[in-house]
């Protein structure tokens, strides 16, 4: 692939460089010159491969893993600095969405209480505050395979989304893992994508929620439909909540505006047998609606 690269790149006058790659046999066959700036110098046979940014994100090369850091700097105690804290957490994929959606409640109880973006905040919000900044601490910790597929696995005879969704009073959310089984019928999990969302703060009922989460779970296996370059088959949804079931399945009653724009959504995304039921206690999106410590998300 990269001798490819690199042919088709040169008929156009560009020359590619700063090459970066988890394998050691990969890296030998590119140049020096033409390797990143932190490889030149390694010794491939004996020295560890080096932390790089990829996207955004901390890509640990030697262990093929993504891991957050993170420059705490001291933020005043303000909807101001707390939303700067928050803003700095930069996770695209969602793997911290659990972890983060507390601090973003936190946030927006602020907003509720009509706080100004620099009035010192109540003592009992400061005190969550704390907490939450203490855990971001132990973040650095944290890491999470980047590959989708286990080394060794071989080839993939049947890839398979599996979108649950959730919702409690505070926050709603998704989380889509995939289902690869390869030839000798042995079967993988893996996390592909989490969103975790603040509920808005005019009052909304917990089934329309729900309701909100189940249409954020068809739009995400639309878009991770188009991006992954796997043969998927159907893909499933779940969720903990009867209503929506029911709101799904309906076929004759006629609903309000709310309900109704969403169902729609749904129906055109996806088919009424490809929603099934999953009790609150089993349902992993639950996490991302109530949020966790990280704690008990690295247990997880």
């Amino acid at each position: 692939m990269v001798k490819n690269i690199t042919a088709i790149c040169k008929l156009g006058g560009f020359n590619l460089t700063k090459w970066i790659s988890n394998s050691r046999e990969v890296l030998l066959e590119i140049s020096e010159e033409q390797r990143s700036k932190n490889f030149k110098e390694l010794d491939l046979d004996r020295d560890k491969l080096p932390v790089e940014r990829a996207l955004g994100l901390h890509w640990c090369i030697e262990t093929d893993a993504f891991k957050f850091k993170f420059n705490i700097r001291e933020q005043p105690h303000t909807r101001r600095g707390m939303l700067s804290m928050i803003s700095s957490v930069y996770d695209p994929l969602g793997f911290l969405a659990p972890f983060t959606i507390p601090a973003k409640i936190i946030l927006q109880d602020l907003c509720r209480l009509k706080c100004g973006w620099d009035d010192s905040v109540p003592q009992s919000v400061q005190q969550k505050w704390n907490k939450w900044m203490e855990d971001l601490e132990s973040v650095g910790s944290f890491k999470v395979s980047r590959c989708l597929k286990p080394k060794d696995f071989g080839h993939v005879i049947s890839a398979q989304l599996h979108h649950f969704s959730d919702a409690s009073e505070s926050a709603y959310g998704t989380v889509t893992y995939i289902r690869l089984q390869n030839s000798k019928n042995q079967v993988h999990i893996a996390f592909v994508l989490g969103k975790a969302r603040v509920a808005p703060l005019k009052q909304v009922t917990i089934p329309r929620l729900e309701l909100t989460a189940a249409t954020v779970a068809v739009k995400v296996d639309k878009m991770l439909s188009s991006e992954l370059q796997l043969p998927l088959e159907e893909p499933q949804f779940w969720t903990d909540s009867t209503s929506v079931l029911k709101y799904i399945k309906n076929e004759d009653k006629r609903f309000q505006t709310f309900v109704a724009n969403r169902i729609s959504v749904i129906r055109e995304a996806s088919q009424v047998s490809q929603w099934r039921y999953i009790p609150s206690a089993q349902n992993p999106a639950d996490d991302a609606s109530r949020g966790l410590k990280f704690e008990h998300l690295t247990r997880e």
